[in-house]
């Protein structure tokens, strides 16, 4: 009896200092905003999309096979015949209620089930992307800063201007040339293969894997150019202090003072960038998706939005404030762990 005494008050202590740490009480506040953050994006979205000219039956009636009658019994089931404020309303208590963001007036489908399908790729193709911009922009912005006004400095600071400058979708262009050039050794269209069920678990990663290049690489060019620049900056900025020349002036390895003293102390800012990087990548995925018919949310929500589908477009811009803010809150977490001196509040 003593002993599970002693087990529930622990557990309670546990508890009480859980709650009353500064991660929990700051991740709680970034939950609030969050929801406050859905909910404007959400009304802003929704009011904008009945601000332009016409609605989905709209171009139902353009088709003679369709009767006026018909029109407005589809009018009715999907709520277009209610005002603005309640079909917003209606939508969301749905949502706080039953989970439920409507049914797809093209697709005739739930849309949560069809946001759940088209995520994971989207994740898959960002995620990715940010993978393969930090293994190289930050190597390379290193390299730069420690050869700082060399011939390697100039030709990555030409590399990295010219990446910025050009625009995602002379990138993708660009892409499609070079993968027509040399069909079929880059696969386009698509996520996987038409003989995708037939491979096995290694083979349809591998299958996947091949598909993602050229949209990872049309997602990354953009951002490595950026992140290379900052890393070359902040690492110069951090070079300079004085306790770098101090670790030097006690004769400590040039390697151990760039990559342990000096690149810990520049690695903060570039923390910070990661959730508006993932954000970026998101965005841009509307782009890469189209043109590769990569079967992600951007390309959903591109769809959506020219047929008028009004309930897929906002939920797909709600998943997307959702993808943001985890993002944000992410980078946060991790400046914490990269430097303990950084309080949360």
């Amino acid at each position: 009896m003593t002993s599970t005494r002693i087990t529930w008050e622990s557990s309670w202590d546990w508890l009480i200092r859980l709650v009353t740490s500064e991660t929990f009480i700051y991740v709680v506040k970034r939950i609030l905003q969050a929801l406050l953050t859905l909910f404007l994006a959400s009304a802003l979205s929704f009011f904008i999309m009945k601000l332009s000219p016409g609605d989905y039956v709209d171009t139902l009636r353009q088709n003679p096979k369709i009767s006026p009658e018909r029109i407005e019994e589809l009018k009715r089931q999907f709520g277009l015949d209610k005002s603005w404020v309640e079909q917003f309303w209606l939508w969301l208590w749905r949502i706080l209620t039953k989970g439920d963001f409507g049914t797809s007036f093209v697709y005739q489908r739930s849309v949560s089930s069809l946001l759940w399908e088209r995520i994971p790729a989207t994740l898959v193709l960002a995620i990715a992307s940010l993978i393969m911009t930090w293994a190289i922009a930050i190597p390379l912005g290193i390299v730069a800063a420690v050869k700082q006004n060399r011939a390697t400095d100039r030709i990555l600071q030409v590399i990295s201007y010219t990446g910025q400058g050009f625009p995602s979708f002379i990138t993708v262009l660009f892409l499609l040339v070079f993968a027509q050039v040399s069909s079929p050794l880059f696969p386009v269209g698509g996520m996987t293969s038409i003989d995708h069920a037939d491979l096995s678990w290694f083979g349809k990663i591998i299958d996947i894997g091949w598909h993602m290049i050229l949209p990872t690489i049309a997602l990354s060019i953009t951002s490595f150019a950026g992140l290379q620049r900052i890393t070359r900056g902040e690492l110069l900025d951090v070079l300079r202090q004085d306790y770098i020349q101090t670790a030097r002036a006690k004769g400590l390895p040039e390697n151990r003072v760039i990559y342990v003293h000096a690149l810990r102390n520049a690695i903060n800012p570039l923390i910070t960038l990661l959730g508006f990087e993932l954000a970026g990548l998101l965005g841009g995925a509307f782009i890469a998706e189209q043109f590769f018919n990569w079967p992600g949310l951007g390309r959903l929500t591109l769809q959506a939005v020219i047929a008028k589908d009004q309930y897929l477009v906002m939920a797909s811009l709600v998943m997307s404030a959702v993808l943001l803010n985890v993002g944000n809150l992410l980078a946060d977490l991790l400046l914490k762990v990269a430097d303990p001196r950084i309080r949360l509040e």
